[in-house]
Formats: C-alpha cells, structure tokens, sequence
C-alpha cells in the first residue's frame, strides 16, 4: 500500500553547485536551483533499494542564487581501462599535457535546499512502503549514505541532514525555461531526455508528473 503519504524531506547544502544546462555543449552553465534529476540521484546516495524509486515533488530554495565563475584544465578526450591496459602491456602512456584546454564554469556558491519527495514501489513490488519510508528517515537522522552525494558535479559534495523549522523557501520567483525530469530507457538501452517548463515560486520549484517531448 502506497496510498497518499506525507513527503519525505532532507535538507542538502555545500560551497558549490553545478546543475549544467543541457543547451551548454562546451562550457558548464549552472541552471540558479537544483534540477529534479540531481536530486534524484542525491536521495538515491543516501538510500537505495531495488524495490522503490523515487520521485521529487518539491525543491525549496534556502539561500539566495549566488554565482561563482571557475576556470579548470579539462582533457579533451575521455580515457579507458582498455588503453590502459594497452600501455602496460606494450608501452606508452598518456600526455596531460598535450590533450587538455582550459574550459570555464558558471557554478553556484553556497547553496542549500530542501529536496520534497515520495517513496514509491516499483511494478510487481507489494511491500509495505512504510518500511522503506522509515528506513530512509533513519539514514538521514543518523547521518549514513551509500555514497557521498553531490551536488550536480561530483567533486561538489553536499552535506545532508533534517529539515528544521528556520529552513524556509527564499522570496524569488523565476522563469527557469525547459529543465530536465528524468531519461527513459528503452530495451535496447537507448535513453531519451524528458523536460518540462520550470519556474521558481517564491522560491520553491514544483516538479510535475507530466514531461514533454520535445524530441
């Protein structure tokens, strides 16, 4: 039984934060707020289970939308386990030095949120959600995780804890244009990109059950 529950909540908040405009194709551009699908995988840092999903109702902004502009040496090209494993066999290796450019993000600085969210059972599961439900307030209560979330870039890693009754929405409203909800897979593995039309009220992003599909 599922039913209709209370949201789950967690609070996340670190020094920087990337959640990367898909429009961007060189340069990391930083939508202002977290997107649903960062959240996702924040929540799923801290509790996983084959049996539930989850899905992000809400995002409450704590603290105004602050840019921070970073320049880093990136790799051109990405590097695998299979020319490795060439180079230790054959010889050679890999010059940094020659395959890197210097490529610009637009971050944000400070931030902290409120991620609103449900635990729901996957087709063919009949647990009881509540399980589920309580296991992850103790996880959160006590600290633990899977993995050290992120805040949309890896190497920008979030604290988390509870809610408490001072972590209020900021008074911002924004239109924040087409913003990802998830990517469906199909049974080849292919993923699509959904989006919806976003925007902030008085600082809370409200996330819809309905995509878009704009191809």
């Amino acid at each position: 039984m599922q039913g209709n529950q209370r949201s789950l909540e967690v609070k996340l908040w670190g020094d920087y934060a990337c959640f990367t405009r898909p429009e961007m194709k060189v340069e990391r551009v930083t939508y202002p707020v977290m997107t649903p699908s960062a959240a996702r995988g924040a929540l799923e840092a801290i509790f996983w289970k084959p049996q539930v999903a989850w899905r992000i109702e809400e995002i409450h902004v704590l603290k105004p939308i602050a840019y921070a502009s970073i320049l880093r040496n990136e790799i051109n090209d990405r590097q695998s386990d299979r020319s490795a494993r060439g180079w230790a066999r054959y010889g050679g290796g890999y010059d940094a030095s020659a395959n890197r450019a210097q490529r610009h993000t637009l971050a944000l600085r400070d931030v902290a949120y409120v991620v609103c969210a449900q635990l729901v059972l996957k087709d063919g599961v009949n647990d009881n959600i509540a399980k589920y439900r309580d296991q992850f307030r103790r996880r959160v209560a006590s600290g633990r995780c899977f993995a050290t979330p992120y805040l949309g870039c890896r190497e920008f890693s979030a604290a988390f804890g509870e809610p408490g009754p001072r972590d209020t929405p900021i008074h911002h409203s924004e239109n924040l244009g087409l913003m990802l909800l998830d990517i469906n897979y199909d049974a080849a593995g292919r993923g699509k990109q959904r989006f919806f039309h976003a925007s902030l009220d008085q600082g809370v992003l409200r996330v819809p059950d309905r995509f878009l599909d704009v191809g």
